[in-house]
């Protein structure tokens, strides 16, 4: 099976779309991504070829190529199963926002519909591009819808709030781009395959470079000032992915960096996984300090990106828990910023969670679907256990079980513990307690069996065969595979 062929069809589905009614509009978007999932699982399971030439370009340019590998495979399956969930589950919210702004919701859905498939399918061509070129492109039509959707459906002053997300993004972009033309340069092409082949590696500049503008992006403590505001006002199922999917992104083109050159993560080891510790620490502990859901899973977004930046220092174990902890983020928060716009649908625009409690009796479909939602976050019988157990490993691996290393140990350790801690806060003050109503409210389906297929997918990659097939192609990927080193440098 060709998987070229079923990448295309999203690209096709952002012209198609807009001509259709708003729900034939919402059926192509799922069944868009659905169908490369599926050819994706066909991959995972039955193999497919690792490569597709798609053109050939003089240095330093060199081949535009899509790279068909089991880090790709891991990101391209989360952002398809995600994106179809999600334009699901927008359907009625979008037609209740068009009529909250006053539009024509045949007419708006048609914009929106063109903007989100684009939004969605550069995603999914990002992490399969092979070329840093094509990569960046299609990483700058990613923020660049992303903009438009906040600027045109967002909350409050979601001009201001678009133009803050715009220009964050933007410095993360020019930064991370004179980090590629570095590296364009210093091998004569910006080809993965043949930088790792015989080229010379990234280099401390142009390392410095990449690794500044996606921290802006990912983003960790300091550079994060712009996610809660973006991730708030932003328009629900924009939200949906833009935490869990696109900042996650970042961290995939520090993995794609670190497994082609390693020595900046060595050098700088111990000072980035002191600022990760921190700002995942800090990320959790703002989380009890937020009073709109929103904004709380935006702080939450803080922390859980700062389990991918500790991941990325410790080595070939810690890369693979980064790829897992994807994952399992993705799922997790596109549920329950989903649950956040459930509650906004249903309850009139409820946002301020001490004015929530007890709606579980009110919306139980959408409670149990937030749980599902922690327990991922948290890493509890769901696919991000495996993304501990990992990053856990990858602490040992790294340190060893001494003395000396007890206080990095124990620093992994409680930043797990408090995402559980949060998680059971905010369902406790949202869901649980002495409920407002005991009124059971009628919700559109669209709302929650999306949730829910995305819960039991994150459940299912707990167990063999989908684990075991999954870790194994990533065991063997050069420089991720546990027994080879990463770039040659880390044992």
């Amino acid at each position: 099976m060709n998987l070229l062929y079923m990448l295309i069809i999203p690209l096709v589905a952002v012209f198609i779309a807009p001509l259709l009614k708003p729900r034939e509009a919402t059926h192509l978007t799922a069944l868009a991504f659905l169908l490369p999932f599926f050819s994706i699982l066909y991959c995972i399971f039955g193999g497919c070829s690792r490569e597709i030439l798609l053109m050939q370009f003089s240095p330093p340019i060199g081949d535009i190529y899509l790279n068909l590998d089991f880090i790709a495979h891991a990101f391209g399956l989360t952002i398809c199963v995600v994106s179809a969930m999600v334009a699901l589950f927008a359907l009625p919210y979008m037609e209740h926002r068009f009529e909250e702004m006053g539009l024509d919701k045949n007419v708006e859905f048609r914009r929106y519909i063109f903007i989100y498939n684009l939004y969605a399918a550069s995603m999914l061509w990002l992490v399969y591009s092979g070329n840093l070129a094509l990569l960046y492109v299609f990483m700058e039509l990613m923020l660049i819808s992303a903009f438009l959707l906040i600027y045109k459906y967002g909350y409050g002053n979601r001009r201001w709030v678009g133009l803050l997300y715009l220009v964050w993004c933007a410095i993360a972009g020019v930064l991370t781009l004179a980090g590629f033309v570095i590296m364009a340069f210093n091998n004569n092409t910006l080809a993965l395959n043949a930088i790792m082949a015989g080229g010379k590696g990234v280099g401390m500049v142009a390392w410095a470079f990449i690794f500044g503008g996606m921290i802006i992006e990912l983003p960790v403590v300091g550079p994060h000032i712009w996610l809660p505001w973006a991730h708030a006002e932003a328009p629900t199922p924009v939200s949906a992915l833009l935490s869990p999917l696109t900042v996650g992104l970042a961290g995939y083109v520090l993995l794609r960096t670190a497994l082609i050159d390693y020595s900046f993560i060595e050098t700088y080891r111990m000072p980035i996984l002191g600022y990760a510790i921190f700002s995942s620490l800090y990320g959790g502990f703002s989380v009890f300090k937020q009073t709109d859901f929103k904004r709380l899973l935006a702080y939450s977004t803080v922390s859980q990106m700062g389990y991918m930046l500790v991941a990325l220092t410790l080595g070939p174990f810690g890369l693979l828990g980064m790829v897992i902890q994807y994952m399992s983020h993705a799922f997790g928060k596109s549920i329950l910023f989903s649950s956040a716009g459930g509650i906004i649908a249903v309850h009139h625009g409820l946002r301020d969670i001490n004015k929530m409690g007890g709606l579980h009796d009110s919306i139980p479909a959408i409670s149990n679907a937030a749980v599902v939602g922690f327990l991922n976050l948290g890493g509890i019988l769901t696919v991000g256990m495996l993304g501990e157990f990992f990053i856990l490993r990858g602490v040992v691996d790294t340190f060893g079980l001494k003395t000396s290393s007890l206080g990095v140990i124990l620093g992994v350790v409680f930043m797990f513990i408090l995402s559980v801690w949060y998680g059971f806060y905010t369902l406790r003050k949202v869901f649980y307690g002495k409920p407002k109503s005991t009124e059971r409210l009628g919700i559109s389906r669209y709302l929650y069996i999306p949730l829910y297929v995305i819960g039991i997918i994150s459940v299912l990659l707990l167990f063999p065969p989908l684990s075991t097939v999954l870790i194994h192609g990533l065991d063997m990927i050069p420089g991720l595979g546990l027994g080879v080193g990463v770039g040659g440098v880390v044992p």
